[in-house]
């Protein structure tokens, strides 16, 4: 059985409502939208009638903001009070890090930068913002795929060997697909509920709180092992 430590652990965290305390892109939308037809392409995402490409292409054009006010009100958004305190614990450790988001690198990167996190590997849709729009791209779409906009899968397992133990956090139902692959799954809401469906074994969380409460725990007895 693989032993957790900083050797061979790899843990990937999701942003929206995991990293932050609410999806950032959804509550864009109400901010900044310029009509509701987001909503309706919310709706055929979440019943599976579109994937999340469709629904992030078509939900981003309703976008219309300036500069000054996008990069004010991303410089409001918090983090889950207990992310600076796990990033250091897994960077202590050397323990391997990154986020894996459907969003947009635009908007995760400031929200980072604004809360003093730098050197994190983040793979994640692009977009510019131009002219009071925001426009997209997406490099990571498995083309073979119409469900992901960005296919953490794929980005997962390049970051993993047969020796490591895989960690994902997350909540939502991009997190689904590569919640499969990993060693050990810290899961809530939607991902709660798909973990519970399909019979994946599952840590049910509701903080990153105890996320870090847990992995210090079984670092710490790993360790007790090994000695």
């Amino acid at each position: 059985m693989n032993t957790f430590n900083g050797k061979n652990a790899v843990v990937f965290l999701d942003f929206d409502n995991t990293i932050t305390t609410y999806d950032v892109f959804d509550n864009m939308l109400l901010q900044f939208s310029e009509d509701d037809t987001w909503k309706d392409l919310e709706e055929r995402w979440k019943n599976n009638e579109i994937g999340s490409r469709e629904c992030l292409e078509g939900q981003i054009k309703t976008i219309s903001v300036t500069k000054k006010a996008l990069d004010e009100y991303l410089g409001r958004i918090e983090l889950d009070p207990y992310f600076k305190r796990l990033l250091r614990f897994l960077r202590a450790r050397r323990i391997k890090t990154m986020v894996l988001s459907d969003n947009f690198d635009y908007l995760l990167s400031r929200i980072l930068s604004k809360n003093g996190i730098r050197g994190l590997k983040i793979y994640s849709n692009k977009a510019r913002l131009t002219g009071g729009r925001l426009v997209p791209q997406f490099p990571f779409t498995d083309k073979k795929c119409r469900v992901c906009a960005h296919c953490k899968k794929k980005n997962l397992l390049s970051n993993v060997n047969g020796h490591s133990v895989a960690i994902y956090i997350g909540d939502g139902q991009s997190d689904a697909c590569p919640a499969k692959y990993v060693n050990k799954v810290f899961a809530k809401e939607a991902l709660l509920d798909y973990c519970r469906k399909e019979g994946i074994f599952h840590i049910p969380y509701k903080n990153l709180k105890e996320v870090y409460e847990y992995l210090k725990k079984e670092y710490r007895n790993g360790k007790d092992r090994k000695n």
